[in-house]
């Protein structure tokens, strides 16, 4: 059975991979199915707010880029971080998550920062090293309301699903698969 037809419509919600989503998408933008080894989640996209953000990461998800890396980042009641393809290699753990090559090496090129997206549990942004259009491939989600990081980073979308697996996961938990449910 293809993942695609995982979702299924049951009386406003939707059932993926056995995970219960509750009304519909809002960010009219396909949704990003991460699996752990912890669970799964899902992202809705917020496409109108951050088109070229969402464009870029689900090229990204489609070419299975982070299939196999691990969270680099986890810090309780704060954030998760990953996107890094080094951190597929344990060997390199000191590097993961830091300078040039912690990246796809093709930045987004452009900010789409804004103040109608905010971070709160569950939002799902790009991290950058000090320049909002120089980010990449590094995808956080916050564990709380950081007020903090609005009008600094990228929200590009939202966890929909399984809400409570981006507390769950620690520095080196594998990022089994991603993949677009459009």
């Amino acid at each position: 059975m293809k993942r695609a037809a995982w979702a299924i419509a049951v009386c406003g919600a939707s059932v993926l991979g056995g995970v219960l989503l509750l009304g519909q998408a809002t960010g009219i933008g396909p949704v990003i199915v991460v699996e752990t080894t912890k669970g799964t989640f899902a992202i809705e996209t917020f496409s109108r707010e951050a088109p070229k953000t969402v464009a870029h990461v689900v090229a990204l998800v489609k070419r299975g880029f982070y299939d196999g890396q691990r969270v680099h980042r986890a810090v309780p009641d704060f954030l998760i971080q990953w996107g890094d393809p080094r951190s597929r290699d344990a060997a390199r753990e000191g590097e993961w998550g830091r300078g040039p090559d912690a990246s796809s090496g093709t930045p987004i090129g452009t900010a789409e920062v804004s103040r109608k997206r905010l971070h709160v549990p569950g939002a799902v942004g790009v991290s950058h090293p000090g320049k909002p259009a120089a980010a990449d491939s590094q995808l956080y989600v916050t564990l709380a309301k950081r007020p903090d990081l609005d009008g600094y980073y990228t929200i590009f979308g939202q966890v929909i699903a399984g809400v409570e697996i981006p507390s769950r996961l620690e520095r080196g938990d594998l990022i089994t698969k991603m993949y677009v449910r459009e």
